[in-house]
């Protein structure tokens, strides 16, 4: 069973992921801008999430190499911003399975 340091070493290797493609296609930051724009309508009911939503806007208004940045980060406040993360569809279902099986695989082989 998978500990919360493994789901969080795993959320840095998707972020790691995510953030590759996007600095090879910078365009692809636009689907993080939709999902939040969804989900902020989609959840209105729920101030916490709102919240969770507006930060990382503020975070994407400031730009790729800031967003990159939080996205990335090795700290606590990373992970807290990975566990919301606005880049589903970035990566495809199948990409990120491989990411996720990779990961459990290195957790057992250790």
């Amino acid at each position: 069973m998978p500990g919360h340091a493994d789901i969080d070493r795993a959320s840095l290797e998707l972020a790691r992921a995510i953030a590759a493609r996007i600095d090879a296609d910078p365009s692809l930051v636009s689907i993080a801008r939709e999902n939040l724009s969804r989900w902020k309508t989609r959840n209105a009911d729920a101030p916490s999430l709102i919240q969770c939503y507006e930060e990382w806007e503020r975070i994407l208004d400031c730009g790729w190499d800031h967003a990159r940045g939080a996205l990335l980060a090795e700290t606590e406040e990373g992970q807290r911003l990975r566990q919301n993360s606005p880049f589903p569809g970035i990566l495809s279902p199948r990409e990120v399975w491989a990411i996720k099986r990779a990961c459990r695989e290195h957790v057992a082989g250790t």
